[in-house]
């Protein structure tokens, strides 16, 4: 069995559709792993949009949203996704971080409210599931064949890593995570070990990261090194900071392949096929 991974938005911290960010992108995360039948989403960016209107064109009546967690860059796309509000429909909407902080429903409730935005969490006319689980839980009942093995990430309000097992074949999502420098993190290790591919947080570089401390994002240097490691055969270079426009993309993309040719810089609307 094929597994599709497609990117939707592939920034960080905050959506940059301007001329400097049109080729590796300008939207927020959101990723789609697929069977060719069931329909995974990571995140839901300013992407997930996008992702909504295809959704809408190939009939597709279900699916399933894991959060890495509920900062703004990664839930802003939540209320513009056309199918949550049709009739009919079946979603589940599920994070790891949120069982001490009242739950997935109500963080996104409290998104959808007003002053600060005009249509409530109760417009959505779809069949609603929300499920909170805790970082390290192993989820085996989402899609038929589908096992997803979480951990707890290294962020400001928490987050959480998923590995995706399906056909076969093995997707790691690991943003937004903060790593130590001259200590590879053992959790994220344990995850990503033999993986197929690994989108991993490359907002900055390790020139970069210094300053940045207590962020919570980490390096493509770091991305390749905790690879190598692990054995993962593939990196996806992801969550761009939107200070690196185009042509500061194509430097790194440039330099990591020259580190490691296992990397691929991610971009808008790329699909890979494992």
């Amino acid at each position: 069995m094929a597994v599709k991974v497609k990117f939707w938005g592939v920034r960080g911290s905050i959506a940059c559709p301007t001329p400097d960010h049109m080729i590796y992108g300008g939207n927020t995360s959101c990723i789609e792993v697929s069977d060719g039948v069931n329909r995974l989403i990571l995140d839901a960016g300013t992407g997930l949009r996008a992702l909504g209107q295809e959704m809408l064109q190939a009939g597709v009546t279900s699916g399933a949203l894991l959060l890495t967690h509920t900062h703004w860059d990664h839930i802003c796309g939540f209320p513009f996704f056309t199918p949550f509000y049709l009739p009919g429909r079946h979603f589940r909407v599920m994070a790891g971080h949120l069982s001490d902080n009242g739950g997935v429903r109500s963080v996104l409730a409290n998104q959808m409210t007003s002053p600060t935005f005009p249509v409530p969490l109760a417009a959505l006319r779809a069949d609603m599931e929300y499920i909170d689980f805790r970082g390290g839980e192993t989820l085996t009942d989402i899609f038929p064949g589908l096992v997803v093995r979480t951990c707890a990430l290294n962020h400001p309000d928490g987050a959480t890593g998923y590995r995706m097992e399906w056909g076969g074949k093995s997707v790691c999502y690991v943003t937004d995570v903060e790593h130590k420098p001259d200590q590879p993190d053992q959790t994220v290790l344990g995850l990503i070990q033999g993986a197929d591919l690994v989108i991993y947080d490359c907002t900055y570089t390790d020139e970069e990261f210094p300053s940045k401390v207590g962020w919570g994002h980490s390096t493509w240097q770091e991305g390749i090194r905790l690879c190598r490691a692990a054995g993962a055969k593939q990196l996806a270079i992801f969550h761009h900071n939107p200070d690196h426009t185009d042509a500061v993309m194509a430097g790194i993309e440039e330099e990591a392949k020259k580190v490691w040719s296992g990397c691929i810089v991610a971009r808008d609307e790329m699909s890979i096929t494992l």
